[in-house]
């Protein structure tokens, strides 16, 4: 079986070279427990160990977030590779060879040019560094810089560098050094003329700061004027290397820090961010000059749990603060906002008041999302005028009810009655009313989705269940665990229930875990819980599988508890079609239909004898 373009044998390489507890044991620290190694998740915040590696089995999960996999997917998670990625890291430490199966000639076009264009660009920062630090051209710009607050230890760990206001002196450095100038136009380097042939450089009279990915290589810039000139910002168009909704800069040095911390600071600019590195926040990023994205929030969300928007003081900064809060919550985050003075942004705090007070005040005194949506609608009311009180206070309320804890509720509801004479009583029954109403809605977009988001689904199946498990087991689903579990650990098994039960499995989830299994065995494996899990294409998969691989397996196993299991899982559809008839009876009675209501009755009885002879 292939993941992918990477060969099985890699994989096998790769899973049989590192031992998972090696692996994990360099992020984690593990204390034995019996045939369990435990420690403190990577993935969450947690104050009493729940994250579990097994050496026999090769695998790693926590019983408090669910992540779970083997050693790749480990590699995956906390350095938010993808399998790929993780696979050729983990094979180049091991010495294995990567070469996949031969790629399109397209594909090693593009890989090829992927390669120059990197060198070109770190080549590239490496001049712009040069041109500022060391020429006569570059000296107004050190002068601004310097001017502004930074020093040379941040000018050289950012690598900032200046643009000379000439035409093509780096489209004629590049080309100097054999690079391809139809590839750097291509690579967002340079740009062809439209008249008269030739190329000039895409950055002139700028200052220069590199973009990294998250491996730290340069794939990008943003040029910014030092005096009037527009835009202010310029950054490189988007290439095969650089795409603005899934970059960040600063990144690559924050991302320690943000996981150390678990949490991110959000700032809408590459100063706001030096300046900040520079006053202790090492944990801050910004966008590219754009608008946060759902892929910059899920980037995040791999690496931390709360996102502190920093944004200027202005009414443009506070209302991209605004827009930012639902893209973040949507991403699962826990949120905060800055509360920066008016017209203030964050590099002009660092200068005029320090970079302590700015941590203390700004980044420690974030205030909850809802706190400041509460703060920016009363924006939108003059609250001079008692007149207007009660408008402000209905939105407020329907804020208010969308906080999941009712102690949360109790606070600003408490706060609303103080600051505008209003009993806690009568704020408390509106917010009843609005909690009704959200939760409503909520239920509602939650009925309407469709099962497409799993990936191993192509079409809705309304025969199975969603693959949520609820605390306490029913039956059929203890029994498809259970079975499972058994026939991950034995092909027998597993050929076995192939037989008798195939994918009649009532949980997608179950359903799909066990197509992959048959087809692990069909390719010859045997049991092997790390290979497994490398075979699965889904995030979701690996966590269920992870979960229930890390089942104690019964010794009393055997044939006839099999049996019992496929008996009960079958059991199931015969079980909810005659809940279903009983509802139908009901509906029959209440509605006068006596005659329907035997009928279906009737109907009952014939479904009861044929469960019984199950």
């Amino acid at each position: 079986m292939s993941n992918g373009r990477i060969p099985d044998e890699v994989i096998e390489a790769v899973l049989k070279h590192h031992d998972i507890v090696d692996v994990v044991g360099k992020y984690v620290h593990l204390s034995k427990q019996g045939h369990y190694m435990k420690g403190l998740c990577p993935f969450h915040s947690e104050k009493t160990p729940s994250f579990t590696v097994t050496p026999e089995k090769q695998i790693y999960y926590c019983y408090g977030c669910h992540a779970g996999g083997n050693a790749i997917h480990f590699v995956m998670e906390i350095e938010g590779f993808s399998f790929g990625e993780a696979v050729r890291q983990m094979a180049e430490e091991a010495g294995i060879p990567i070469g996949w199966e031969q790629p399109s000639a397209q594909m090693t076009q593009q890989q090829a040019e992927q390669s120059v264009l990197y060198q070109a660009y770190e080549l590239s920062a490496k001049w712009y560094h040069h041109i500022l630090k060391n020429m006569a051209q570059g000296r107004d710009a050190m002068n601004y810089l310097r001017s502004r607050g930074f020093t040379d230890k941040w000018i050289d760990f950012f690598q900032i560098g200046f643009a000379p206001p000439m035409w093509d002196r780096l489209a004629a450095f590049l080309e100097k050094r054999q690079f391809s100038l139809p590839l750097m136009d291509k690579g967002g380097l340079v740009t062809a003329r439209t008249e008269g042939g030739g190329y000039y450089d895409k950055f002139r009279d700028r200052i220069i700061f590199p973009i990294t990915d998250f491996k730290g290589r340069v794939i990008a810039f943003a040029g910014r004027a030092m005096g009037d000139a527009q835009p202010k910002y310029l950054n490189s168009p988007e290439t095969m290397l650089f795409n603005k909704s899934r970059s960040l800069y600063n990144f690559h040095h924050a991302r320690p820090n943000i996981r150390k911390q678990q949490s991110v600071v959000l700032f809408e600019g590459y100063v706001d961010v030096i300046k900040a590195w520079g006053a202790g926040v090492n944990n801050g990023v910004a966008t590219m000059g754009t608008a946060l994205t759902e892929e910059h929030a899920n980037l995040i969300r791999k690496n931390a749990e709360q996102a502190i928007v920093c944004y200027d003081g202005d009414s443009a900064g506070q209302a991209a603060a605004f827009k930012s809060i639902p893209i973040l919550q949507k991403a699962n985050m826990h949120v905060k906002i800055a509360m920066m003075p008016p017209g203030i942004d964050p590099d002009e705090f660092i200068a005029a008041y320090g970079g302590d007070r700015f941590q203390h005040e700004i980044i420690d005194g974030a205030v909850p999302a809802v706190k400041f949506k509460l703060l920016y609608a009363r924006k939108n009311f003059n609250l001079a005028d008692s007149a207007n009180w009660p408008q402000y206070i209905n939105t407020a309320v329907k804020l208010i009810a969308e906080l999941e804890t009712p102690v949360e509720r109790e606070h600003y509801i408490s706060e609303l009655a103080a600051e505008f004479r209003y009993s806690p009583e009568s704020i408390r029954q509106q917010l009843n009313e609005e909690r009704q109403i959200f939760l409503k809605k909520s239920h509602d977009k939650g009925q309407s989705r469709d099962n497409l988001d799993n990936s191993w689904n192509n079409v809705m199946d309304k025969k199975r269940g969603t693959g949520k498990t609820p605390t306490l087991l029913r039956a059929y689903q203890n029994a498809e665990t259970q079975l499972l579990c058994a026939m991950m650990h034995d092909r027998e098994v597993a050929e076995y229930v192939e037989e008798r039960l195939g994918d009649q499995f009532n949980v997608e989830a179950h359903a799909a875990l066990a197509a992959y299994l048959y087809a692990f065995y069909a390719q010859g494996n045997d049991p092997d819980a790390s290979r497994y899990l490398a075979s699965l294409q889904d995030e979701r998969l690996e966590r269920a599988a992870s979960s229930i691989l890390m089942m104690t397996m019964h010794d009393a196993v055997n044939s006839q508890v099999i049996d019992d299991y496929i008996r009960e899982i079958k059991k199931y559809p015969q079980q909810k079609a005659i809940e279903q008839k009983r509802e139908e009876m009901v509906r029959a009675e209440k509605s006068g239909d006596f005659l329907l209501a035997a009928q279906i009755a009737s109907e009952i009885i014939t479904l009861e004898k044929q469960l019984k002879l199950s």
